[in-house]
């Protein structure tokens, strides 16, 4: 590796877990385990500002091309993808998914779907009844489908020098979504991504992430020496939330999520709505 190269990876190892934790991925004398792949995929960030610009159709058949390309449980690939991009339907969304700017001025707002009413056509097509629909298992198939359907269509549009942002708000009111998409009875919106060009105006910054200390484990799963790695997680993210002008502790994220009653709002009821959507979740 040369020293340009070993330059450039560390930059992106510091960028995206911090000096310490990037020291202990790449060690004393670098990795060589660096490409123009894993370059762009710790370059990732979330992306709220973009330019007018419509996504063209090619890229956004490349980006669903590249979905496809995910591994599928299987090969049922029970997940779908509703593009959208009319400025009423998604000044609607946005209105549903917590009144979003990212949402309500996107350019592309794809909606990624766990997909069982396919499997429900087929099916019906030949005289059978899904009686394996009703398991927390089918609803998982579908939603660990979308998710990595997903997640290859991020890193396609970034190749494409496109910018993009989850939408997890996407969850907040499952029956209103699915009324506005026209979603069938065995499907839900799992999440919502957000394309577009990125506002050159509007720099976003790489999120540092937990080091390998806290997320690696080694033939079994360990707590035990995970603190330290929590405590040199929680110092270096405080800056960059200091930075954006966010409440600094990550910690108090977590416990605000987890450990609050009511931090779910809307999504308490997700297990009726999931019901109402025909997944019986048993």
């Amino acid at each position: 590796m040369t020293d340009v190269v070993l330059d450039e990876q560390l930059a992106a190892l510091r960028r995206r877990y911090g000096t310490r934790a990037a020291e202990q991925v790449a060690g004393r004398g670098g990795s060589g385990a660096w490409n123009d792949v894993i370059a762009l995929q710790l370059a990732h960030r979330s992306v709220r500002k973009f330019l007018p610009e419509a996504v063209s159709e090619n890229d956004l058949r490349a980006i669903v091309a590249a979905a496809s390309s995910a591994a599928s449980s299987s090969n049922l690939q029970l997940w779908s993808v509703v593009a959208v991009t009319d400025r009423d339907r998604l000044a609607r969304i946005a209105t549903l998914a917590g009144n979003q700017p990212a949402v309500r001025d996107a350019p592309l707002l794809l909606v990624w779907v766990a997909d069982l009413a396919r499997a429900a056509r087929v099916a019906e097509q030949h005289d059978k009844d899904l009686v394996n629909v009703d398991y927390v298992e089918s609803a998982l198939l579908g939603v660990v489908d979308a998710a990595l359907a997903a997640q290859n269509a991020v890193l396609a549009a970034e190749s494409l020098g496109l910018g993009t942002v989850y939408i997890g708000a996407i969850r907040n009111h499952p029956r209103d979504v699915a009324a506005e998409l026209a979603l069938p009875d065995h499907s839900f919106a799992v999440v919502g991504l957000v394309v577009g060009r990125p506002d050159p105006e509007v720099e976003a910054e790489v999120k540092p992430r937990l080091g390998q200390d806290v997320v690696l484990h080694r033939e079994q799963y360990s707590t035990e020496e995970r603190d330290v790695g929590l405590a040199a997680y929680e110092e270096e993210i405080a800056g960059f939330y200091r930075d954006q002008g966010l409440a600094e502790s990550w910690v108090e994220r977590v416990l605000g999520r987890f450990a609050s009653p009511g931090a779910l709002g809307s999504r308490e009821k997700m297990r009726e709505a999931l019901r109402e959507r025909g997944f019986g979740l048993d």
